[in-house]
């Protein structure tokens, strides 16, 4: 059962999010300073002065909030023998996705109101990603539950 369809879907869903840990954010461009790029893990090249307390646990929990759904796919990719199970756990995986797009907003949001009001803040395409690791997530759903739907017809006929 891991040659399905289903898989591929969601080792897609945790390829779009390790990709979100690791490529940037977005680009910090103050008039100082040399253009920064802004990652999930830190911020390279800022001054670690600037950067409070709170952004700094901003950051370990965005990194948690997008560290979290990626191991998850790869953790329901094995459970293809309870597929109700899986179903669940995609569940909570799109609740987390949704929640890591939140908390990117509200990162951003926070970042934009400390840096100086010379810079230029420009947002990614990478901050985008958890959208489509949902859309993964759902097309991951819809075959698994093709899938039960087709176990339960098998068990009927016997």
């Amino acid at each position: 059962m891991i040659q399905r369809i289903q898989t591929l879907y969601l080792f897609l869903a945790a390829v779009v999010m390790s990709l979100t840990l690791f490529l940037p954010l977005g680009t910090i461009a103050p008039k100082d300073y040399p253009e920064m790029t802004l990652k999930a893990y830190t911020i390279e090249n800022w001054p670690a002065a600037e950067l409070g307390t709170d952004l700094q646990i901003y950051l370990i929990c965005l990194c948690c909030l997008l560290a979290l759904p990626t191991l998850m796919s790869l953790v329901i990719i094995f459970l293809y023998k309870n597929r109700l199970l899986q179903i669940r756990l995609c569940v909570s995986e799109i609740v987390l996705l949704v929640g890591a797009l939140a908390f990117i907003g509200i990162y951003c949001y926070r970042l934009c109101e400390i840096i100086p009001m010379d810079a230029v803040f420009t947002l990614g395409f990478t901050s985008l990603m958890p959208v489509f690791a949902i859309v993964f997530v759902v097309f991951a759903i819809r075959g698994i539950a093709k899938d039960e739907a087709l176990v339960r017809s098998l068990d009927r006929i016997r």
